[in-house]
């Protein structure tokens, strides 16, 4: 017989099963995402925001009240991305009711889980600055007004949520209906996709259903021109950047923080209260971002992705960014005390089999994975910072939208930090050329940085949306040579941007070339590049090398 209320214990039964659903179905839901430049993957947002929730409850009694309190303080830590954000509200909405039930001594029936649900819904509604409908919140919205039909009709638990799980998944059919990017690519919200799991995973300790078996993964789909895109002309730096932080700051502080932030950007989410708050924006001017949550108070675990270089990557085996390739199922190193005070060590950002090698071999004692598909947090970094025995690390980025993450970790660790702003792999592995583990990380940082800055580096990637640029318009599919300056190269073939991109950035007094190959290098394509060089800058010397990197079939350095 289903039960009449909702325990402690169910509640943490659903959770755990709701992150299981997610994980089993992460990649179907990464490859609903049909935005150009998407903040990250829906899929693995959802199931690492509920990665942190789990974790948030380890410990914690079977008693409603704690458990909740754990739940929502776990979803507003460990939310990424704005499915994860908006995720966060939703569940902070429904434990809050839960928890206040269960301090008037009560435990939640069926009407409680209608207004639990009509709170997480109205909570995700008043975080998004420009709620856009066909998204999860349409999802959650509906959902919640067909559970109140349902309580006030004298349904019990089982009525309500199956209400709500109905009127969800049509809400979610008819997403493409609302918005015309989902019709152009045939494809239902993946934001809704993932939450509706929620309730199969509710209905699944209620009620003892099995929960939905994940499809076998399709292609993602092409990229179309983003619902949310401003009018004007495309450029490919329209709100390039995600920038996510904790905001330590008064409450009624924050009308004028998201007033700011509607100035600067677009896809703004706010979500907390009683002082700490969860922020995720969309926009050009990072700095800005920054700003204002130091105007109106302390911005910390701040987080920046470039949207492009985090586009594309839907590989079929999942590693959380805080474990090394091929090491899937590992926790964070663990921390150590420090019995080396006055040696040093080296942590890298890196991602690929051969560019994790290459970074150990020339001296990181940790390579955290990550860079042009992911960027680590400032928590994983500090991770691998404190599992080492050294008082002095130095931090290698190697990817411009890591530096400013690895900058916050010297305050958080006991050990001294020191960040050399690498902004690809090339110039980290150049500068590790310079690393003395006698020196300080100041000594370090210093030449390192110096050795870095010997290096022009270059990469090539694909287009993932129509744009404009300086090196002239851009189709989706075509490939893109980027230099230090920016796009060097727009090219129907990889060869001919990778080529041109070189006759851009090669100078005369250039020696060495270095080619790190990626997981979409083919060896034709590399050998054709390695002779344009032969003939056109002979005195040139090509070292080639496989990095196994994903996303960018070529990383170029020059010294």
């Amino acid at each position: 017989m289903a039960p009449l209320v909702l325990d402690a214990a169910t509640l943490r039964r659903v959770i755990v099963g709701f992150h299981g659903g997610l994980a089993d179905h992460r990649q179907v839901i990464d490859n609903l995402n049909v935005y150009p430049v998407p903040d990250g993957d829906t899929g693995t947002n959802m199931t690492l925001t509920m990665k942190s929730v789990i974790e948030s409850l380890d410990g914690v009694a079977d008693d409603l009240e704690p458990l909740c309190t754990a739940l929502a303080h776990g979803a507003l830590m460990g939310a990424r991305g704005n499915s994860g954000v908006i995720l966060a509200q939703i569940l902070r909405g429904v434990s809050g009711v839960f928890r206040d039930t269960a301090a008037a001594g009560s435990v939640p029936d069926a009407p409680v889980v209608a207004q639990a649900l009509a709170a997480a819904s109205d909570g995700a509604y008043s975080a998004v600055a420009r709620p856009v409908e066909g998204t999860i919140l349409t999802v959650i919205r509906e959902a919640s007004e067909s559970a109140q039909v349902a309580a006030e009709a004298g349904g019990g638990l089982t009525e309500v949520l199956d209400a709500a799980r109905d009127r969800g998944y049509d809400a979610l059919e008819r997403t493409p209906e609302m918005l015309a990017v989902l019709a152009e690519a045939g494809v239902v919200d993946a934001g809704g996709a993932g939450l509706l799991l929620l309730f199969d995973a509710w209905l699944a300790e209620i009620d003892g259903r099995p929960m939905p078996e994940a499809p076998e993964p399709a292609a993602p789909p092409a990229a179309v021109t983003g619902a949310e895109a401003p009018a004007e002309e495309s450029s490919i730096a329209d709100l390039r950047y995600e920038v996510m932080f904790l905001l330590d700051a008064p409450d009624p502080s924050v009308d004028d923080f998201k007033a700011a932030w509607q100035q600067i950007g677009d896809s703004i989410v706010v979500v907390g209260g009683d002082g700490i708050w969860n922020c995720h924006i969309h926009t050009d001017d990072i700095g800005a971002a920054i700003e204002a949550g130091i105007a109106v108070g302390r911005p910390h675990r701040i987080q920046i992705t470039d949207l492009l270089d985090q586009a594309a990557e839907h590989s079929e085996s999942f590693t959380a960014p805080d474990q090394p390739a091929g090491d899937a199922g590992a926790g964070p190193p663990a921390a150590v005390e420090i019995t080396e005070d006055d040696r040093c060590s080296v942590v890298a950002v890196g991602a690929g089999a051969g560019v994790v090698d290459i970074l150990m071999s020339m001296g990181a004692d940790r390579v955290v994975t990550g860079g042009q598909s992911m960027n680590p947090s400032t928590a994983e970094l500090l991770a691998a910072v404190d599992s080492l025995p050294t008082g002095h690390v130095v931090v290698l980025p190697n990817n411009k939208n890591i530096i400013p993450v690895a900058e916050q970790v010297d305050g958080e660790s006991e050990r001294t930090v020191g960040v050399v702003p690498t902004r690809s792999v090339v110039e980290g592995i150049a500068s590790l050329l310079a690393f003395s583990s006698g020196a300080t990380a100041a000594q370090n940082s210093e030449s390192m940085a110096a050795a870095a800055a010997a290096v022009i580096h270059g990469e090539v990637t694909q287009a993932v949306r129509d744009a404009s640029s300086s090196a002239g318009p851009i189709t989706t599919g075509d490939w893109l040579g980027i230099g230090p300056d920016g796009i060097a190269a727009v090219e129907s073939e990889v060869v001919a941007a990778a080529t041109a991109l070189l006759s851009s950035i090669i100078a005369d007094d250039h020696e060495l070339l270095t080619v790190l190959t990626g997981t979409d290098a083919d060896a034709a394509t590399t050998d054709a590049i390695v002779d344009h060089v032969a003939e056109h800058h002979p005195d040139v010397e090509v070292e080639v090398t496989e990095g196994g990197q994903p996303l960018y079939p070529y990383y170029f350095g020059l010294e």
